[in-house]
């Protein structure tokens, strides 16, 4: 059974309930096709669950198979300094088939986030520090695709599927006796 070896911290992505029963933290990349089949089905979850479940989000670019990923999660960083983060995280799932920059400017812009910033950020690679921190806390976790689930800060090696996830979290919830 593999774990976390980085506890979900003040740091971390969180939302929802951050003192909840159950966190269930996802490894993800923005451009990864698994990943935005994955994205409405945490929403699911997340509904489902209410003031019960936390959800986690930690950067997991895979550069190689996804070239704009890295950028990708670089806004969503950039967001985050702007209380966005979330929002931002929403867009590009929901826009994940053009991560090009002219639309991460346009998605910025929707945000009201001045493009030239983020421009400025992604230049000066401002954010690639806390991507590649989220990048290692996965490989050093046992992270090797996306997406990855913990539930608990235990790896979930179930499909990314309601129903599979769902249970899994539900046993989860049983263990801590709430």
């Amino acid at each position: 059974m593999t774990t976390l070896t980085i506890p979900v911290g003040p740091d971390d992505h969180v939302e929802g309930n951050r003192a909840a029963v159950c966190t269930l933290l996802e490894y993800g990349d923005y451009e990864c096709p698994h990943c935005g089949a994955a994205y409405p089905i945490v929403k699911r979850i997340q509904k489902h669950f209410g003031k019960q479940l936390s959800f986690v989000y930690r950067n997991f670019p895979l550069i190689q198979a996804h070239p704009n990923a890295e950028a990708a999660a670089e806004t969503a960083e950039f967001a985050a300094t702007h209380g966005k983060f979330w929002e931002m995280h929403d867009l590009l799932y929901e826009n994940q088939q053009d991560l090009a920059v002219e639309n991460l400017h346009k998605l910025a812009k929707s945000l009201k986030l001045a493009p030239k910033d983020l421009d400025k950020a992604l230049e000066n690679q401002e954010f690639q520090p806390r991507v590649r921190a989220d990048f290692v806390s996965g490989v050093r976790s046992g992270v090797n695709g996306t997406p990855t689930f913990f539930i608990n800060g235990t790896r979930a090696d179930v499909q990314a599927d309601y129903d599979s996830l769902i249970t899994a979290i539900e046993d989860a919830i049983s263990i801590t006796g709430k």
